[in-house]
């Protein structure tokens, strides 16, 4: 009986849920308009003004910030979604000993686009994949 209780609960609920649409799920993620096509060389110019203070400006980190070329930030570990939940919301400290790092809000989801587009081309280039 209290498994019949549970599915009947459990069906309800989900019955209840709609899926979200697609925009919904583009602004939950914090992920530019569809459509959107990331450009290094722009990425290039938002990492300078953006990351390198922290991350370096060839990505090989700082005294405040680890760095990006590296193995640890390929995209089988660090999926390019991951970049821009750490724009949007910051990162708690895990990998290094640098600290949190902070949510950077004037930095856009085409921004953070092109960003990512920059830091795996930069991978690629050293061998990183």
């Amino acid at each position: 009986m209290v498994k019949y209780f549970l599915i009947v609960t459990l069906g309800l609920l989900v019955a209840g849920c709609e899926a979200p649409t697609p925009e919904e799920l583009r602004e939950r993620n914090y992920l530019p308009q569809a459509g959107f096509v990331a450009d290094a060389v722009q990425g290039r110019t938002l990492y300078s003004n953006n990351c390198a203070s922290c991350h370096g400006v060839a990505g090989n980190g700082t005294g405040s910030g680890p760095p990006l070329i590296d193995k640890t930030y390929n995209s089988f570990h660090h999926a390019d979604l991951a970049f821009h939940w750490a724009i949007r919301d910051g990162v708690r400290q895990h990998h290094w000993r640098f600290g949190d790092m902070p949510k950077i809000p004037q930095v856009s989801p085409e921004d953070v686009g092109h960003i990512v587009a920059f830091v795996r081309k930069e991978q690629r280039r050293q061998g990183i994949k």
